[in-house]
């Protein structure tokens, strides 16, 4: 008679990515939407179309020695390990996320400049030898140990994005900032950019992916090329990253963000982290489908959304959105409106 073994498994921690084009009510934000509309709209969601999400390699490997699990879900995804498995308070597994359908960029914030590839080296050295680094420009890396909390609701969010940066020189259009403890969203690109306001208090609102989540890169002495924020390429982050994930055991400065407990086992609950991506707001610019002539624009910048309708007229589709540009600068993203 044969013999069966089985392992039992409970979660050791979930991430949602969580894109509000297809969450939000035309201008009303996702968390503000009753309760059974929220439910309903997470019911029918599902971000495997949009991003694709893969372990590292080195990841891959540790996942496997462990015996833990990793499984895309409609919001995101799950790692599941054996349930009497402990884990070293420093732990850490990382994730490459990808995108899965171009046409997502479309609609969503802080895409509109190509995340280009880059090689730098040493140009002293000569030698056959020479190492020719590779790196990614605007890829964010998001980490539960620098991540912060909101109260939304039912109780703390966990976002694996930082808190939102004060303004600086280098923010481009579609920059999300501090002002005051208000949250800003740059509408066109420094100097001069100007901006609209998202909330009066951003301590009320999630934190969505923001370019203070893509860190400097500081390449080797004598090293030249690299850009000036992004993510090294290798053998453990492909080229078609398009963020990063990485979460480790324990946060010391914030249990809340640790998926394991004082023992090195899973948390029950799961640890659950969020990733908000930011549906673009765009001017709204109406023409004669006949002429191709201006008819209107509405007085600000509006949310692209899949449900609802944030004016009060006809909104655009999915299609491409059009930058205006003065020189190098951008001055406004539009979507044109053929009515």
């Amino acid at each position: 008679m044969s013999e069966h073994a089985t392992t039992a498994y409970r979660r050791l921690f979930e991430v949602r990515l969580l894109h509000h084009y297809w969450l939000d009510d035309g201008g009303q934000r996702f968390d503000t939407l009753p309760a059974d509309l929220q439910a309903a709209r997470l019911l029918g969601y599902d971000v495997r179309p949009l991003l694709r999400v893969v372990p590292t390699p080195s990841t891959l490997k540790q996942l496997s020695g462990l015996r833990c699990l990793f499984m895309p879900t409609g919001q995101g995804f799950v790692v599941a390990a054996p349930s009497e498995a402990t884990f070293d308070a420093n732990a850490t597994f990382s994730f490459a996320v990808s995108i899965a359908g171009g046409e997502c960029l479309d609609y969503t914030a802080l895409t509109f400049r190509a995340q280009a590839i880059q090689a730098a080296a040493d140009p002293a050295d000569l030698s056959p030898t020479r190492v020719v680094y590779r790196y990614k420009a605007d890829v964010p890396v998001l980490s539960n140990l620098t991540g912060a909390k909101r109260n939304l609701g039912a109780g703390p969010v966990l976002f694996l994005s930082r808190d939102y940066p004060a303004p600086a020189a280098s923010d481009a259009v579609e920059a999300l900032v501090l002002s005051g403890g208000a949250l800003l969203q740059l509408t066109s690109d420094n100097p001069g950019a100007a901006t609209q306001q998202l909330g009066s208090s951003a301590a009320d609102l999630p934190v969505f992916l923001h370019q203070g989540d893509v860190p400097p890169i500081a390449p080797p002495a004598g090293v030249v090329g690299a850009p000036a924020r992004g993510v090294q390429l290798g053998d453990d982050v492909p080229d078609d990253v398009f963020a990063l994930i990485t979460l480790t055991a324990v946060r010391a400065s914030d249990d809340d963000f640790s998926f394991v407990d004082g023992t090195g086992a899973p948390k029950a609950p799961a640890t659950v982290y969020e990733v908000r991506l930011k549906n673009r707001s765009t001017w709204w610019t109406y023409l004669d489908k006949r002429t191709g002539a201006l008819d209107a624009t509405e007085p600000q910048p509006l949310p692209l959304t899949f449900f609802g309708n944030a004016g009060t007229r006809q909104k655009p589709s999915r299609g491409i959105v059009k930058a205006q540009m003065s020189g190098a600068r951008v001055t406004q993203l539009v979507s044109e409106i053929y009515i």
